[in-house]
């Protein structure tokens, strides 16, 4: 039986032996990886924000949290950060509106998964609230009724006692309180309220 053939050896070692006219066989296959160079110039700071950015919008702490982990120093950081701010590139108040309406409008989740992902985000509780509020009192009722008169539709011919029990905690995982998913949930399935 015929030993199967192996891949030809990969890495550093390899890749500069070819250069010195070495062998495969006498190249060192083992040798490390090259680190990921670790930036320490203020300038490669500015250039790493500026690319996380363009990105998507960050919170403040999201940014700061991305910059420390890719080796940049605290002081550093903090420095790019307010040059940041300074400008307009980072604002965690416009940051959070504009998260809060896309959930709110283009999701349709209710306030509770908002304020949720916003605190995922790094935004302050203060900020979430003031978002929250600065949109309004959107009418939950009338989101919920929506998004479960939708799910109903694909939930098709089933057992409508069986559809509300799959339709309430749907929209409770969609960030709706009980009584607004209980009350949407009834409403789409045709289910008398009690």
């Amino acid at each position: 039986m015929r030993p199967t053939s192996r891949p030809p050896p990969r890495g550093p070692g390899v890749r500069n032996a070819s250069r010195a006219g070495l062998r495969r066989a006498e190249a060192d296959v083992t040798a490390p990886r090259r680190s990921a160079r670790v930036p320490k110039h203020p300038l490669d700071c500015h250039e790493r924000a500026l690319r996380l950015l363009s990105v998507r919008p960050r919170s403040r702490r999201e940014l700061r949290g991305r910059l420390l982990r890719a080796g940049f120093e605290a002081d550093e950081v903090e420095d790019e950060l307010g040059r940041l701010e300074a400008v307009g590139l980072i604002d965690d108040d416009a940051f959070a509106r504009q998260v809060a309406e896309h959930e709110l409008g283009v999701r349709r989740s209710g306030r509770r998964a908002v304020a949720d992902r916003l605190l995922s985000l790094g935004v302050e509780r203060a900020t979430v609230d003031r978002a929250l509020e600065d949109l309004g009192d959107r009418d939950e009722d009338a989101a919920a009724l929506e998004l479960a008169e939708g799910r109903a539709r694909r939930l098709g011919d089933a057992d409508p006692q069986a559809a509300y029990r799959r339709l309430v905690p749907y929209l409770q995982r969609r960030g709706y309180p009980w009584g607004v998913a209980h009350r949407a949930a009834s409403r789409a399935l045709g289910l008398e309220e009690g």
